[in-house]
């Protein structure tokens, strides 16, 4: 069970946090992605970190602009969002699948429900 929350307007530039609650299962056993579908396109991932939080992916898109951290004891996962840009306007989710992470999205056991982005001036 995966809920993400801290979507919402930013100005261009701007910064948001996404977070990614996790229950039902053991956080420390799970890679947790983040992706996003804009209105019109297919879901594309974002960011991803393995389960032990000893390696992070991203996109060449948010490289630079995003940074992906997790908490086991406190069940969670975070995006953090800054020079966000229009392009970054979506629905963003966070997913899991045990331990490693993978470019797949069939790939992800679990997803939330997502979260709206919307990046406009």
């Amino acid at each position: 069970h995966l809920v993400e929350s801290g979507g919402g307007l930013v100005q261009p530039g701007g910064s948001l946090r996404l977070s990614c609650d996790v229950s039902r299962f053991t956080l420390a056993h799970y890679a947790i992605g983040w992706f996003r579908q804009a209105p019109g396109k297919e879901r594309e991932g974002v960011s991803c970190i393995n389960a032990l939080g000893s390696t992070s992916h991203y996109a060449d898109s948010v490289k630079g602009r995003f940074t992906i951290s997790r908490d086991n004891a406190n069940n969670a996962v975070y995006l953090q969002m800054s020079s966000l840009k229009p392009e970054d306007t979506a629905d963003y989710y966070c997913a899991a699948r045990t331990y490693y992470c993978s470019e797949t999205i069939n790939d992800y056991t679990y997803w939330g429900r997502g979260t709206q982005v919307t990046v406009s001036s």
